[in-house]
Parts: structure tokens; sequence; C-alpha cells
């Protein structure tokens, strides 16, 4: 390998190496601030009322067994596993004209690259009505932030699978948090009608 041709041959291996070991980037991205949220959920509100519980061991149990034993689907860094229970929750109660007319919760579950943050909308029956991404940390996380993949869980209920694969699509290249999105609307789902 001498010569220009040779030299530049070398130059282009070096450079395709040095990128096999370079650090993958993961940028962080806020969508969303929690009041911009919470109006995005509930346009008509007239107000939105944070109600904060503290849970019972038999709850968060009840909530755990519904959700496969699991309080998030994957521990940071998107590997199977287990993170403690938070043992308070806040749910936000939209009113029109005196009366409730949805509940939303906003839900963080670890993602790949770090954790993701959701707004969830319900009906007081808990159907889903809306839900939205607040923010992430991903390389190609934008994609499960359009109405294409966040529309498929409208109309989602208890009884709803919410799997991916079953009633739920994945984004290409972002399985690992479609999964954790379908975990966290379930997990809302569940501990609204668990405590409600």
């Amino acid at each position: 390998m001498t010569g220009p041709r040779g030299e530049r041959r070398l130059v282009h291996r070096l450079i395709t190496l040095l990128g096999l070991f370079a650090p993958i980037r993961a940028f962080g991205t806020v969508l969303l601030t929690q009041e911009q949220a919470l109006k995005q959920m509930f346009p008509d509100a007239d107000e939105v009322e944070p109600v904060s519980l503290l849970l019972a061991a038999d709850q968060v149990a009840r909530v755990k067994d519904e959700l496969g034993g699991k309080w998030t689907l994957y521990a940071p860094a998107g590997k199977p596993g287990e993170t403690t229970e938070h043992d308070s929750v806040t749910f936000f109660f939209a009113r029109k004209q005196g009366r409730q007319t949805g509940v939303a919760m906003i839900e963080v579950q670890p993602g790949k690259w770090g954790p993701t943050k959701y707004v969830i909308a319900l009906d007081m029956d808990g159907k889903v009505t809306n839900l939205a991404l607040m923010s992430y940390i991903e390389q190609h996380g934008r994609p499960i932030a359009t109405r294409r993949f966040l529309g498929q869980f409208i109309g989602k209920t208890s009884r709803s699978a919410l799997q991916i694969g079953k009633d739920v699509d994945a984004v290409s290249g972002a399985t690992i948090v479609s999964r954790a999105t379908a975990f966290a609307v379930k997990k809302v789902i569940v501990l609204y009608e668990t405590i409600y």
C-alpha cells in the first residue's frame, strides 16, 4: 500500500475503525413542560387539580401483579430488571363546569439511553383519551413522539393487551422505548383502576 491511492485506503480504513469505537450519542429532548402537557391533554378544562396519594402496600402489590411483577419495564440503561417502586402517585383531574371530565398521570419509564417521560390521559372510566411524550433521551426517539405511534393507544382500556406485536406496532429502530410506552400506558390504567 504505497503511493497516494494506498495511503487513502489506509486512512479510510483507520477512520472506519475509529468510527466503530466512537461513543454512540444519545440526545435529551424536552417536548412539553408539565403545564403544556396538561393543557394538551385537557384543552377545554376550566381547571386541572393535582391529587397526590400515598399507596398502601397492598395497592402496590396489586399494581405490580397486574404488570407482571414489575414497576418499570426496564431498569435504567434499558435492561430488563426491577427498580424500586414509588409509594406515592399524583393524578391530575380535569374539571369543566365543576364536574370531573378526565384524569391524567405523568409517568416516567427508563429507556435504552435514559428516562422517557409521558403524560397519559384517561376518561373517568379508565379509557385512554390522549397521551404525549414530554421528554426523552434516545438516539432515534423522535418517531415515538408522533401521533402515528401514540395514536395507537387511544381507546385502550385495561382489557386491551397493550403489547408490542399484539395490539400495538413498534417504531422501527426504537423497540425498547416502544415497549416502555405500552408499559407506561398500561401502568397508568392499572394505577387508576386500582385506586379509583
